[in-house]
Protein backbone atom coordinates (compact mmCIF):
# COMPACT_ATOMS: atom_id res chain seq x y z
CA UNK A 1 0.00 0.00 0.00
CA UNK A 2 1.55 3.19 -0.76
CA UNK A 3 2.65 5.91 2.21
CA UNK A 4 -0.24 8.84 2.10
CA UNK A 5 1.71 12.26 3.02
CA UNK A 6 0.41 15.19 4.95
CA UNK A 7 1.89 18.48 5.01
CA UNK A 8 1.97 21.07 7.58
CA UNK A 9 2.94 24.75 7.55
CA UNK A 10 4.35 26.42 10.53
CA UNK A 11 3.23 29.76 11.57
CA UNK A 12 4.47 33.53 13.44
CA UNK A 13 7.25 32.72 15.43
CA UNK A 14 8.76 30.29 12.97
CA UNK A 15 10.93 33.06 11.82
CA UNK A 16 14.55 34.03 12.13
CA UNK A 17 17.22 36.32 9.79
CA UNK A 18 18.67 34.42 7.68
CA UNK A 19 15.99 31.29 7.36
CA UNK A 20 16.22 29.35 3.85
CA UNK A 21 19.46 30.80 3.16
CA UNK A 22 20.93 27.25 2.94
CA UNK A 23 18.26 25.82 0.56
CA UNK A 24 18.07 29.39 -1.70
CA UNK A 25 21.63 28.49 -2.31
CA UNK A 26 20.45 25.00 -3.97
CA UNK A 27 17.50 26.02 -5.40
CA UNK A 28 16.67 28.95 -7.22
CA UNK A 29 12.91 28.82 -6.96
CA UNK A 30 13.00 30.26 -3.40
CA UNK A 31 14.49 33.50 -3.96
CA UNK A 32 12.11 33.40 -6.98
CA UNK A 33 9.26 32.72 -4.67
CA UNK A 34 10.77 36.18 -2.81
CA UNK A 35 11.11 38.02 -5.73
CA UNK A 36 7.00 37.22 -6.88
CA UNK A 37 6.41 38.08 -2.85
CA UNK A 38 8.43 41.28 -2.99
CA UNK A 39 6.50 42.45 -6.42
CA UNK A 40 3.60 41.98 -4.80
CA UNK A 41 3.93 43.88 -1.71
CA UNK A 42 6.51 46.94 -3.08
CA UNK A 43 9.27 45.58 -0.79
CA UNK A 44 12.49 43.78 -0.48
CA UNK A 45 11.01 40.97 1.36
CA UNK A 46 14.25 38.57 0.60
CA UNK A 47 17.03 41.40 1.83
CA UNK A 48 14.63 41.74 5.07
CA UNK A 49 14.55 37.99 5.75
CA UNK A 50 18.06 37.46 4.95
CA UNK A 51 19.90 40.23 5.90
CA UNK A 52 17.15 41.37 9.20
CA UNK A 53 17.16 43.12 11.19
CA UNK A 54 15.63 40.98 13.57
CA UNK A 55 12.95 43.57 15.54
CA UNK A 56 12.08 44.69 11.70
CA UNK A 57 11.45 40.82 11.17
CA UNK A 58 9.47 40.44 14.04
CA UNK A 59 7.18 42.81 13.37
CA UNK A 60 3.87 41.49 12.39
CA UNK A 61 3.09 42.69 9.31
CA UNK A 62 6.47 41.77 8.16
CA UNK A 63 6.20 38.30 9.35
CA UNK A 64 3.02 37.16 8.15
CA UNK A 65 4.20 37.51 4.52
CA UNK A 66 7.67 36.67 4.71
CA UNK A 67 6.22 32.98 6.50
CA UNK A 68 3.91 32.89 3.58
CA UNK A 69 6.17 33.08 0.97
CA UNK A 70 8.92 30.64 3.28
CA UNK A 71 6.02 28.07 3.09
CA UNK A 72 5.26 27.96 -0.42
CA UNK A 73 9.02 28.34 -0.99
CA UNK A 74 9.56 24.98 0.52
CA UNK A 75 6.72 23.85 -0.68
CA UNK A 76 7.91 24.35 -4.90
CA UNK A 77 11.01 23.18 -3.65
CA UNK A 78 9.70 19.72 -2.31
CA UNK A 79 7.92 19.22 -5.72
CA UNK A 80 10.51 20.48 -7.92
CA UNK A 81 12.59 17.88 -6.03
CA UNK A 82 10.43 14.85 -7.06
CA UNK A 83 9.12 14.83 -3.58
CA UNK A 84 5.66 12.80 -3.12
CA UNK A 85 2.16 14.30 -3.24
CA UNK A 86 0.23 14.82 -0.27
CA UNK A 87 -3.24 13.30 0.71
CA UNK A 88 -4.29 16.21 3.34
CA UNK A 89 -2.99 19.86 3.96
CA UNK A 90 -2.63 21.96 7.39
CA UNK A 91 -1.57 24.91 8.70
CA UNK A 92 -0.62 26.68 12.15
CA UNK A 93 -2.28 29.84 12.40
CA UNK A 94 -1.29 32.33 9.65
CA UNK A 95 -0.14 28.68 8.06
CA UNK A 96 -3.00 27.77 6.79
CA UNK A 97 -2.85 30.58 4.52
CA UNK A 98 0.50 28.86 3.19
CA UNK A 99 -1.49 25.83 2.72
CA UNK A 100 -4.35 27.42 0.99
CA UNK A 101 -1.63 28.61 -1.82
CA UNK A 102 -0.06 25.13 -2.14
CA UNK A 103 -3.19 23.63 -2.03
CA UNK A 104 -4.62 26.02 -5.16
CA UNK A 105 -7.04 27.67 -3.40
CA UNK A 106 -5.95 31.41 -3.77
CA UNK A 107 -3.22 33.05 -5.88
CA UNK A 108 0.48 33.30 -4.49
CA UNK A 109 0.40 37.02 -4.87
CA UNK A 110 -3.20 37.22 -3.60
CA UNK A 111 -1.66 34.96 -0.83
CA UNK A 112 1.05 37.53 0.43
CA UNK A 113 -0.97 40.62 -0.04
CA UNK A 114 -3.98 38.78 2.10
CA UNK A 115 -1.51 37.67 4.68
CA UNK A 116 0.22 41.47 5.08
CA UNK A 117 -3.60 42.99 5.30
CA UNK A 118 -4.50 40.59 8.17
CA UNK A 119 -1.55 41.55 9.85
CA UNK A 120 -1.91 44.94 9.27
CA UNK A 121 -5.69 44.56 10.92
CA UNK A 122 -4.57 42.23 13.71
CA UNK A 123 -2.09 45.49 15.02
CA UNK A 124 -4.59 48.20 14.76
CA UNK A 125 -7.21 46.23 16.00
CA UNK A 126 -5.36 46.76 19.88
CA UNK A 127 -3.16 49.42 20.88
CA UNK A 128 0.08 48.18 21.75
CA UNK A 129 0.48 47.18 25.41
CA UNK A 130 -3.06 46.56 25.90
CA UNK A 131 -3.29 42.49 24.71
CA UNK A 132 -0.63 40.01 25.48
CA UNK A 133 0.00 36.12 25.09
CA UNK A 134 1.73 34.09 27.09
CA UNK A 135 2.79 30.01 27.43
CA UNK A 136 1.42 27.50 29.97
CA UNK A 137 3.38 24.66 29.95
CA UNK A 138 2.41 21.28 32.53
CA UNK A 139 -1.39 22.03 33.23
CA UNK A 140 -4.20 20.25 31.28
CA UNK A 141 -6.29 21.73 28.47
CA UNK A 142 -9.59 21.60 30.62
CA UNK A 143 -6.77 23.49 33.59
CA UNK A 144 -6.05 26.74 31.56
CA UNK A 145 -9.58 27.09 30.60
CA UNK A 146 -10.50 27.19 33.85
CA UNK A 147 -8.04 29.19 34.90
CA UNK A 148 -8.76 31.81 32.39
CA UNK A 149 -12.34 31.62 33.19
CA UNK A 150 -11.68 32.56 37.02
CA UNK A 151 -9.06 34.99 36.06
CA UNK A 152 -10.35 37.37 33.54
CA UNK A 153 -12.71 39.49 35.90
CA UNK A 154 -14.92 40.57 33.10
CA UNK A 155 -11.76 40.92 30.85
CA UNK A 156 -11.05 39.19 27.58
CA UNK A 157 -8.67 36.26 28.33
CA UNK A 158 -9.06 32.71 26.90
CA UNK A 159 -6.80 29.53 25.82
CA UNK A 160 -6.49 30.07 22.30
CA UNK A 161 -3.83 28.41 20.87
CA UNK A 162 -3.87 24.17 22.30
CA UNK A 163 -0.56 23.40 20.64
CA UNK A 164 0.52 19.45 22.25
CA UNK A 165 -0.70 18.26 25.26
CA UNK A 166 0.97 20.12 28.60
CA UNK A 167 0.81 23.38 26.50
CA UNK A 168 -1.55 25.72 25.80
CA UNK A 169 -1.26 29.47 25.17
CA UNK A 170 -3.79 32.30 26.32
CA UNK A 171 -4.54 35.59 25.11
CA UNK A 172 -6.26 38.67 26.01
CA UNK A 173 -5.93 42.20 28.08
CA UNK A 174 -2.98 42.49 29.26
CA UNK A 175 -3.32 42.99 32.64
CA UNK A 176 -5.92 39.54 33.08
CA UNK A 177 -2.94 37.71 31.11
CA UNK A 178 -0.66 39.01 34.28
CA UNK A 179 -3.03 37.11 35.92
CA UNK A 180 -3.54 34.39 34.65
CA UNK A 181 0.49 33.78 34.54
CA UNK A 182 0.07 33.76 38.17
CA UNK A 183 -2.22 31.83 38.86
CA UNK A 184 -0.73 28.84 36.59
CA UNK A 185 2.21 29.06 38.45
CA UNK A 186 0.17 28.16 41.57
CA UNK A 187 -1.52 25.98 40.16
CA UNK A 188 1.37 24.00 39.27
CA UNK A 189 2.37 24.61 35.67
CA UNK A 190 5.60 23.73 34.89
CA UNK A 191 6.09 27.48 33.21
CA UNK A 192 4.25 30.20 32.60
CA UNK A 193 6.11 32.90 30.25
CA UNK A 194 4.79 35.69 28.72
CA UNK A 195 5.24 35.73 24.81
CA UNK A 196 7.55 38.14 22.69
CA UNK A 197 4.25 39.37 20.68
CA UNK A 198 2.67 42.73 20.24
CA UNK A 199 -0.84 41.27 19.02
CA UNK A 200 -3.22 38.88 21.46
CA UNK A 201 -4.09 36.38 18.55
CA UNK A 202 -6.88 33.95 18.59
CA UNK A 203 -9.21 35.92 21.30
CA UNK A 204 -12.40 38.18 21.03
CA UNK A 205 -9.96 41.58 20.86
CA UNK A 206 -9.08 40.35 17.28
CA UNK A 207 -13.21 41.01 16.34
CA UNK A 208 -12.62 44.02 14.61
CA UNK A 209 -9.93 42.57 12.68
CA UNK A 210 -12.03 39.82 12.18
CA UNK A 211 -14.75 42.47 10.44
CA UNK A 212 -12.21 43.53 8.44
CA UNK A 213 -11.38 40.69 6.86
CA UNK A 214 -14.11 39.60 5.89
CA UNK A 215 -14.67 42.79 4.22
CA UNK A 216 -11.09 42.18 2.45
CA UNK A 217 -11.86 38.29 1.56
CA UNK A 218 -14.69 39.43 -0.42
CA UNK A 219 -12.32 40.82 -2.78
CA UNK A 220 -9.98 37.47 -3.24
CA UNK A 221 -10.66 35.13 -5.72
CA UNK A 222 -10.98 31.44 -4.15
CA UNK A 223 -11.54 27.86 -5.04
CA UNK A 224 -11.93 24.67 -3.26
CA UNK A 225 -8.18 23.60 -2.99
CA UNK A 226 -7.10 20.37 -4.89
CA UNK A 227 -5.95 19.14 -1.56
CA UNK A 228 -7.93 18.90 1.66
CA UNK A 229 -7.07 21.78 4.13
CA UNK A 230 -8.20 20.87 7.37
CA UNK A 231 -8.90 24.45 9.15
CA UNK A 232 -7.87 25.13 12.45
CA UNK A 233 -11.31 26.45 13.81
CA UNK A 234 -13.45 23.47 12.88
CA UNK A 235 -10.78 20.69 12.28
CA UNK A 236 -12.54 19.78 8.92
CA UNK A 237 -12.06 20.56 5.23
CA UNK A 238 -14.57 23.30 3.68
CA UNK A 239 -16.79 22.24 1.48
CA UNK A 240 -17.59 25.63 -0.15
CA UNK A 241 -15.96 29.04 -1.40
CA UNK A 242 -18.46 30.48 1.58
CA UNK A 243 -17.12 28.21 4.27
CA UNK A 244 -13.75 28.63 3.60
CA UNK A 245 -14.05 32.60 3.50
CA UNK A 246 -15.73 32.01 7.05
CA UNK A 247 -13.14 29.94 8.40
CA UNK A 248 -10.65 32.32 8.01
CA UNK A 249 -12.71 34.80 9.52
CA UNK A 250 -13.06 32.69 12.80
CA UNK A 251 -9.37 31.85 13.10
CA UNK A 252 -8.72 35.09 13.77
CA UNK A 253 -10.67 35.29 16.93
CA UNK A 254 -10.90 31.75 17.93
CA UNK A 255 -8.89 28.94 19.01
CA UNK A 256 -6.07 27.29 16.89
CA UNK A 257 -6.76 23.69 17.76
CA UNK A 258 -3.62 22.18 16.98
CA UNK A 259 -3.69 19.07 18.90
CA UNK A 260 -7.44 17.84 16.91
CA UNK A 261 -5.85 18.90 13.62
CA UNK A 262 -3.30 16.18 13.91
CA UNK A 263 -4.87 13.74 15.96
CA UNK A 264 -7.56 13.94 13.08
CA UNK A 265 -4.40 13.57 10.33
CA UNK A 266 -3.63 10.64 11.98
CA UNK A 267 -7.11 9.24 12.50
CA UNK A 268 -7.37 9.21 8.65
CA UNK A 269 -4.08 6.57 8.59
CA UNK A 270 -1.75 8.94 7.64
CA UNK A 271 1.85 8.17 9.19
CA UNK A 272 4.08 10.88 7.76
CA UNK A 273 3.97 14.29 7.23
CA UNK A 274 6.58 16.90 6.14
CA UNK A 275 6.88 20.37 7.98
CA UNK A 276 7.17 22.95 4.75
CA UNK A 277 9.03 26.21 6.44
CA UNK A 278 11.86 27.08 8.75
CA UNK A 279 12.46 25.73 11.70
CA UNK A 280 11.00 22.36 12.95
CA UNK A 281 8.63 23.36 15.84
CA UNK A 282 5.45 21.45 14.45
CA UNK A 283 7.60 18.36 14.20
CA UNK A 284 8.35 19.04 17.90
CA UNK A 285 4.85 19.82 18.57
CA UNK A 286 3.03 16.62 16.50
CA UNK A 287 5.51 14.42 18.06
CA UNK A 288 4.30 14.87 21.34
CA UNK A 289 0.77 14.63 19.75
CA UNK A 290 0.26 11.44 18.10
CA UNK A 291 3.32 9.03 18.53
CA UNK A 292 2.04 6.79 15.62
CA UNK A 293 3.13 9.36 13.03
CA UNK A 294 6.54 11.27 12.03
CA UNK A 295 7.12 14.83 10.95
CA UNK A 296 10.05 15.58 8.70
CA UNK A 297 10.94 19.33 9.12
CA UNK A 298 12.09 20.55 5.44
CA UNK A 299 14.27 24.18 5.51
CA UNK A 300 17.72 23.25 4.04
CA UNK A 301 19.34 20.89 1.86
CA UNK A 302 19.74 18.47 4.32
CA UNK A 303 16.21 18.37 5.76
CA UNK A 304 15.29 18.32 2.29
CA UNK A 305 17.68 14.95 1.55
CA UNK A 306 16.60 13.44 4.32
CA UNK A 307 12.79 13.73 3.68
CA UNK A 308 12.90 12.79 -0.19
CA UNK A 309 14.67 9.65 0.91
CA UNK A 310 12.43 8.54 4.06
CA UNK A 311 9.79 8.69 1.74
CA UNK A 312 10.54 7.85 -1.48
CA UNK A 313 9.92 4.30 -1.60
CA UNK A 314 7.23 3.99 1.15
Amino acid sequence: MTQQLAVFFPGQGSQAVGMLDALAETHPSVRQTFEEASDALGQDLWRLVSQGPKEALDRTENTQPAMLAAGVAVWRVWRQAGGRPVTLMAGHSLGEYAALVAAGAMGFADGVRLAADRARFMQEAVPAGEGAMAAVLGLTDAQVVALCEDQAQGAVLAAVNFNSPGQVVIAGEAAAVARAIEAAKAAGAKRALPLPVSVPSHCALMRPAAERLAERLADVALTLPGVPVIHNVSVTAADSIETLRDRLVQQLHQPVRWVETVEFVAAQGLDTAIECGPGKVLAGLCKRIADTMTTLPVFDPKTLEAALEKTAHA
